[in-house]
């Protein structure tokens, strides 16, 4: 019997949601988006659905496919996902490897694969567990497992750095950031997740510790994003209402396999970004906003809202009335402004303040974004039944 708790409103927005994924999406982008001659992924895809076939390759885009459609497999939606998979692994460690007898792999390669930027860098080395992690949920692959140790030790040995955290990679850096850390937290809950191993979860409340000493303003309740060496915030920096969004679903989830009490973040990071870090007439999420709400650029891109999305979802689980309703009206509007209707599967990346479309590809590292939206969706709907 369905617990009528749940709107049927969001029953059938997410049911709309997972067939453009399933049935639009995934095909497209497993054909259209697959370099045939290597069997990587394109950069980005154009407006029209061609390939830019120019773009060099950020190697975290390899590492994110590879995730979206290994979660395809787990859920189901994605027979082949297999082979396609295996021959993006097979050209990361071929082609993106500085060193074969090191197993870390090159910031960014050319358009035709050749290393360009050999840099190891910690954004990327997040994504890179996160998709062995799903890799071996989906597929059983123990050399996934045997990879997420290497690239752990890996990045401790070259850029783990006192007090607490990961410098940006094994380079020179004025800054450090707190996003590689959020996919960090991110990566690390989900090799526990698969593997019930107790030191990845170590690990996520390492960056958890970060979360609440540094990354988190209090006074102005939003999530810092720039410091230095030292984890002193650096000045003048604007906020991120995807990344708060972002934190609040993360938290959550770490509250879940936890039991740490993370609701006065999550209440206070959630409404600020509502209140202050969308666009009143559409309810779009800007993609960066002062303390008081305000968008110099008015830009905003589509994997904010999918961070709506989640956080929305997240939100529900834990008693809030309205987050049903924000999930349902933030998946209709992905469809309204993102989605594209000229190219099945495909999308747009981000709209001006009057919300017309500028840009004129479509970046593979959005997938990702959409993907975890639809899933987070569906498993919220299912969990409702």
């Amino acid at each position: 019997m369905l617990n009528m708790t749940i709107s049927n409103h969001l029953i059938n927005v997410t049911h709309r949601l997972q067939s453009w994924m399933q049935n639009d999406a995934l095909p497209f982008w497993t054909t259209v988006g697959i370099n045939d001659s290597n069997g990587s992924v394109y950069e980005r895809l154009l407006n029209n659905g061609q390939p830019d076939t120019c773009a060099d390759n950020r190697t975290r885009v390899q590492a994110r496919q590879a995730f979206v459609f290994s979660s395809a497999a787990h859920h189901g939606w994605l027979p082949n996902a297999l082979p396609v998979v295996a021959n993006i692994v097979n050209f990361m460690e071929k082609s993106a490897k500085p060193s074969q007898n090191e197993s870390g792999y090159a910031h960014l390669l050319s358009a035709d694969g050749n290393i360009i930027d050999a840099k190891f860098d910690a954004y990327d080395f997040a994504f890179y567990i996160l998709a062995c992690a799903h890799r071996y949920q989906a597929f059983g692959d123990l050399h996934a497992l045997h990879q997420i140790n290497q690239l752990t030790e890996l990045m401790d040995y070259k850029f783990k750095q006192a007090p607490g955290g990961w410098m940006e990679g094994n380079y020179d850096c004025e800054i450090r950031r707190q996003n590689p850390h959020m996919h960090l937290f991110e990566a690390f809950m989900a090799c526990y997740k698969v593997t019930n191993h107790g030191k990845w979860l170590a690990r996520a409340g390492e960056i958890f510790t970060l979360f609440e000493t540094v990354f988190y303003d209090s006074e102005h309740q939003v999530v810092l994003e720039f410091f230095d060496h030292n984890w002193q915030p650096i000045a003048e920096q604007a906020a991120e209402p995807g990344h708060m969004f972002e934190w609040v679903w993360l938290l959550r989830e770490y509250q879940a396999l936890t039991g740490t009490p993370v609701d006065h973040y999550c209440n206070a990071l959630y409404q600020k970004a509502f209140d202050q870090g969308r666009d009143k007439n559409s309810g779009l999420v800007f993609d960066q906003t002062n303390n008081h709400g305000i968008s110099s650029t008015g830009t905003k891109r589509c994997w904010p809202l999918t961070e709506l999305i989640k956080a929305s979802l997240a939100q529900a689980n834990a008693g809030d009335h309205f987050g049903e309703a924000n999930a349902a009206q933030a998946i209709e509007l992905l469809f309204e402004f993102y989605l594209s209707s000229n190219v099945t599967g495909c999308y747009f990346d981000q709209v001006d303040r009057n919300n017309q479309v500028i840009t004129s590809f479509a970046p593979a590292s959005t997938l990702y974004h959409i993907m975890v939206a639809t899933t987070e969706a569906v498993r919220y709907c299912q969990n409702k039944v």
